[in-house]
């Protein structure tokens, strides 16, 4: 799984994750099915009207990865009016109506997809990820195991990722823990997983066991302002002096506006 090319995103990121939205750890799914079923498509298999939908559904990608959602629907909506066979438009609006919180809309785009394309594990955890903003936990849970069911699914650390979070979301504590590790075996260098793991570590109250993954970030290029301050925290819940030491230099040195520092400097360690 292709994740974060610099820092900045990487920051962004975090933010998502805070608020509990991995809507921008389902961007490419559109553009993949990871179905395991399909023959590869090429150009002689289209028809004019599919191509022109194909070119409609790629503008639409890009304005909806440029936050520009509106101008991603009316593209899409010009997708689907050429040809409405295509799944991959049906699972983008799906998220374009998740990011406008229209669940109705964004559920009745995700099962097109799926009626189009059965075992398409990228709709399934996208749908997967809306049913857990609802909620409907149970339901959400069928569609991420369906996604992880599938052998030929290449982003199975993004899904169990998806599905510890939501799992801590709903109280279940020893699965969310059991995800989170099992997505931080598939991609350990993935600093998005090893933030989530630390922080519902965390949250568990096992502050060792987190210390030692945010560690992981803190000492590498992919350090900023929320994974210092969460390891400043769990530094001192530990008595490591020297690494709340580190950590706090590092923050007030790269982050001096930032509102974790803020906190660190009234000792707001229980915010």
């Amino acid at each position: 799984m292709p994740f974060l090319n610099s820092p900045v995103v990487y920051h962004r990121w975090l933010r998502l994750l805070a608020a509990l939205g991995l809507v921008g750890m389902v961007l490419g799914a559109c553009a993949s099915g990871g179905s395991g079923n399909r023959d590869m498509v090429t150009a002689a298999d289209d028809s004019d009207a599919r191509k022109r939908a194909r070119i409609h559904l790629e503008l639409a990608v890009a304005y909806f990865s440029e936050g520009k959602t509106t101008i991603a629907l009316d593209a899409l909506k010009q997708s689907l009016s050429s040809d409405a066979g295509l799944f991959e438009a049906h699972n983008l609006r799906g998220l374009i109506y998740m990011r406008l919180n229209e669940p109705a809309l964004a559920e009745e785009g995700f099962k097109k997809a799926l009626a189009l394309q059965p075992n398409a594990a990228s709709v399934q955890h996208n749908y997967g990820w809306m049913l857990c903003q609802q909620g409907r936990m149970a339901e959400a849970s069928v569609q991420f195991g369906a996604a992880l069911a599938n052998p030929s699914y290449d982003a199975r650390a993004k899904t169990m990722m998806a599905q510890g979070v939501c799992q801590a979301k709903a109280g279940e504590a020893a699965a969310a823990r059991s995800s989170l590790l099992g997505a931080y075996q598939i991609e350990p260098g993935n600093p998005v997983v090893v933030y989530t793991l630390a922080s519902q570590l965390s949250k568990q109250g096992d502050s060792r066991g987190a210390l030692t993954y945010i560690a992981r970030i803190n000492d590498s290029q992919w350090a900023n302002a929320e994974t210092l301050w969460l390891g400043i925290k769990l530094a001192r819940a530990n008595s490591d002096g020297l690494r709340m030491a580190q950590w706090s230099s590092a923050l007030r040195t790269r982050f001096a506006g930032s509102r974790e520092l803020g906190l660190l400097e009234r000792g707001a360690f229980d915010e």
